[in-house]
């Protein structure tokens, strides 16, 4: 490199000034979240499950046996209400399906509780157009 080469270039960077110093960014905020990246949806090369799983209960599995008691015959009479002993992970919707397919009665309301030996008991009542009696002979109780 020549010396005049040299001397220009000096001249053109005296010129233009030092311009090695980056402006830092004026934060205007407390806070510093780091940025938004890409997240890209899982493309997997295999499924993870083999099968879907089935569902544990069904209609069949969910009401167990009506309750033939004393206090359940009284019920069925005075209420419309009839007594299920029931599968205890049941919900009152479940219920409430499984009563509709198995015996083709509108139920009005659900009550549940667990008896103290694990076993959970359904009182469901009837819809004034379904007799409980009537649906009790069906099923075999009376």
């Amino acid at each position: 490199p020549s010396s005049k080469g040299q001397a220009m270039k000096a001249a053109r960077s005296q010129a233009q000034g030092n311009n090695l110093k980056a402006k830092r960014k004026i934060h205007t905020r407390v806070q510093w979240h780091r940025p938004h990246t890409l997240r890209l949806a899982r493309s997997p090369e295999y499924p993870r499950k083999s099968a879907p799983s089935k569902p544990r209960l069904n209609m069949f599995k969910v009401l167990k046996a009506p309750l033939t008691t004393e206090s359940a015959m009284q019920k069925i009479e005075d209420h419309n209400t009839l007594v299920f002993l029931v599968d205890p992970r049941a919900n009152k919707s479940m219920i409430k399906s499984a009563m509709k397919k198995l015996y083709e009665v509108n139920t009005v309301k659900i009550n549940t509780l667990i008896r103290p030996d694990g076993q959970k008991k359904a009182y469901v009542r009837l819809t004034q157009d379904h007799d409980a009696l009537d649906v009790a002979n069906n099923i075999g109780i009376i």
